[in-house]
C-alpha cells in the first residue's frame, strides 16, 4: 500500500527504502521550459541518449512529414539524486539536428542548453496536457507506481513558415510537478475612417 503511494521506492537488488518526499519542479508552459529556479539547480542532473531514426506512426502526424523522415530523437531522463523525476522524448528533423549533437562526445549539458535556447526561436507552440495513468515503460524509467498518474505534456513548437520544429512527448510523476500557463490577451487597434 505504502508503495503505492509513492512513499516507500523498491529498487530491483537493493531492497525497499521511504522515499524522501521529492521537490516539485515547475513546468512553464509557452515556452516550454523549466522555471529558471527549477532549471539552475545543481540537484537536477539530466542524461540525454541521441538515437537516428525514421518518422512512424503517431511521429508523422506529429512533425507533420511524410513516413520515413529522417529524424533525432533526444532521450532526455532527470534526476535528483538517485531518483529519476522526468522523461522527455524530443523529435527534431534531421535537417535540423546541428551535427554536434549527434557524436558519441556530446555532453547532456551541451544538448539541454541547446533546447533550452532553440536559435531561431520558434514562432508558435501548441501544447497539449493530459493526466493519465503510465505506460509500463514509464512506470519502469521513473520507478513509480502503476496507480500514480503522470502528467503527460505533448509540446510541439513551430517556426514562422509554419513548420514543425520540434516535438516533444514529456512525463511527470503527477506529485512532482506543477504546470504554470499564462495566457497574454492581444487587443486589436482598428482605425476608423473618417
Amino acid at each position: 500500500m505504502l508503495q503505492g503511494e509513492g512513499l516507500v521506492e523498491k529498487i530491483h537488488g537493493k531492497g525497499n527504502f521511504v522515499r524522501r518526499p521529492l521537490r516539485k519542479i515547475t513546468y512553464v508552459g509557452g515556452w516550454g521550459t523549466l522555471d529558471p529556479w527549477t532549471a539552475a539547480d545543481a540537484a537536477l542532473r539530466v542524461t540525454v541518449r541521441t538515437t537516428a531514426i525514421r518518422a512512424r506512426g503517431h511521429l508523422t502526424a506529429l512533425l507533420r512529414v511524410p513516413n520515413g523522415t529522417p529524424l533525432t530523437e533526444f532521450l532526455c531522463i532527470s534526476h535528483e539524486g538517485e531518483s529519476p523525476h522526468s522523461l522527455a522524448r524530443l523529435y527534431v528533423p534531421r535537417d535540423l539536428t546541428p551535427t554536434s549533437v549527434l557524436g558519441d562526445g556530446t555532453s547532456s549539458e551541451g544538448i539541454v542548453t541547446r533546447f533550452a535556447m532553440l536559435s531561431p526561436p520558434p514562432a508558435e507552440f501548441r501544447e497539449t496536457v493530459c493526466a493519465r495513468l503510465p505506460t509500463p515503460d514509464e512506470v519502469s524509467t521513473l520507478r513509480i507506481s502503476s496507480a500514480v498518474a503522470v502528467l503527460a505534456i505533448t509540446r510541439v513548437a513551430a517556426d514562422s513558415a509554419g513548420r514543425v520544429v520540434e516535438a516533444a512527448l514529456l512525463v511527470f510523476p503527477g506529485d512532482r510537478v506543477d504546470a504554470v500557463f499564462t495566457t497574454h490577451q492581444v487587443i486589436e487597434e482598428r482605425q476608423t475612417q473618417g
